[in-house]
């Protein structure tokens, strides 16, 4: 009998543990990260005093929400380095990184933010960072990206596509083609100028 109420305990418990992970998930991807923590747990169906004891600190919590995320990210850097034309990869890695950014503006912020507990989130980002420097390096000695470019500019590109507002998740994915598009054609040697993806018209209330 004590058998089966512990294990219903911890059952209930790792259900109250999705179900915040889950609504926070969503919160922060609509919202950003400004989203209070009673309004996740409101989300969450769950009192204010479950969701802390579960993730005593929103940072806590963050970590966990975009720990898929950030592995994501990463992979696409990973992806990039694997290409055999650096440049290519670069491309991509702009291209696919502005995309996943897109679709999720807490995961934008929690990248650009410093959480000073939130040490794992921290670490991975800083992995990451340091691929794509190794990308850019490869991509500026094959003289295709443009020798001044810094990692600094990649931050600030991440913080101009986490700004993008539309009125669907597949407007978003098209209009962060185009601003990548338009981006890359900044960020070469030689300019090129190839035709960009289809524009997407932008509700002016975003603007």
């Amino acid at each position: 009998m004590t058998s089966r109420l512990t294990h219903s305990l911890r059952s209930d418990a790792q259900d109250n543990r999705e179900r915040i992970l889950a609504a926070a998930r969503t919160a922060f991807a609509e919202q950003g990260l400004d989203v209070a923590m009673r309004e996740i747990a409101r989300r969450a169906e769950v009192g204010p005093a479950t969701l802390y004891r579960h993730f005593p600190t929103k940072e806590a919590l963050v970590t966990d929400v975009f720990t898929e995320q950030m592995a994501a990210c990463t992979a696409i850097v990973d992806e990039g380095l694997a290409d055999p034309d650096p440049w290519r990869g670069f491309c991509r890695m702009i291209e696919r990184v502005c995309e996943l950014h897109a679709l999720d503006r807490g995961f934008t912020a929690a990248f650009v933010s410093a959480f000073p507990s939130a040490i794992d989130l921290a670490a991975d980002r800083e992995r990451a960072l340091g691929k794509a420097a190794e990308l850019a390096r490869r991509a500026k000695a094959g003289g295709k990206l443009r020798p001044d470019f810094v990692l600094d500019d990649l931050i600030m590109v991440l913080m101009a596509n986490g700004g993008i507002r539309t009125t669907s998740p597949a407007a978003a994915v098209a209009a962060s083609r185009r601003f990548a598009a338009l981006l890359i054609q900044g960020m070469r040697a030689e300019p090129a100028i190839p035709p960009l993806p289809p524009a997407v018209r932008l509700p002016l209330a975003a603007l």
